[in-house]
């Protein structure tokens, strides 16, 4: 896998290239600043690209506003953002652009590292990672909205649906069959209005964006 690093902490950006090419990843381009993101990801076309959210010169969202704009110029780039605090709004931007092939991690989450590259690994085969703290905290923030129809399993299953894990991952980590799983997350789908006819292939990510998007999870 050919990946794109933005990191302006050289310590944590010199630890990625380590971390990724002892995976045997090639790192195609490596940057410290905002402004350098969108060529090196335009110029290099990788398979995956790893971003953190602020960076210099503002130190705001420059890494977030490359990675949609590089998305938008390379349809379906998959891109993994990375952050020091949990900011659920930059987690539902990203995935409002389009939720095929992107993740969101907190950076203590690098420290895992069979869990970072499990991430990174599904993102690049468009799928989604999102880190649990991230999930977590949306799920706490829930207030009279369509989720609150959901059982305690239910919610379980669709917050594993949004850290990206799959059918046979999350029976094993809720320890009942994947059967159980599938009509749970059937009825997580009917209780959310996602019928066959939204396109089964996408409906789970239209059960994550459903709370992600939801009114409550403003910042009050």
């Amino acid at each position: 896998m050919r990946v794109v690093i933005a990191e302006d902490n050289a310590l944590l950006r010199e630890g990625l290239v380590l971390l990724l090419t002892s995976a045997g990843h090639e790192v195609a381009a490596v940057v410290s600043t905002g402004p350098e993101i969108l060529p090196a990801l335009l110029g290099h076309r990788p398979d995956a690209a790893v971003l953190d959210v602020r960076m210099p010169p503002g130190f705001r969202d420059e890494g977030l506003r490359a990675a949609l704009t590089a998305r938008r110029e390379i349809p379906g780039l998959p891109v993994l953002v990375l952050s020091q605090y949990v900011e659920e709004t930059y987690a539902a931007e990203l995935l409002g652009d389009g939720a095929a092939g992107v993740g969101y991690l907190l950076k203590d989450r690098i420290g895992r590292v069979d869990e970072f590259l499990d991430a990174l690994e599904r993102v690049a085969a468009g799928g989604m990672a999102l880190d649990p703290e991230v999930v977590a905290e949306l799920m706490n923030r829930r207030r009279d909205d369509p989720l609150d129809s959901l059982t305690p399993r239910e919610r379980e299953v669709l917050q594993l649906m949004a850290e990206g894990r799959d059918n046979t991952t999350i029976a094993t980590l809720l320890t009942v069959t994947e059967r159980s799983v599938s009509k749970h997350i059937g009825n997580v789908f009917l209780k959310l209005g996602l019928s066959p006819q939204n396109d089964s292939g996408h409906r789970r990510v239209l059960a994550v964006l459903a709370y992600l998007n939801s009114p409550s999870t403003a910042r009050p």
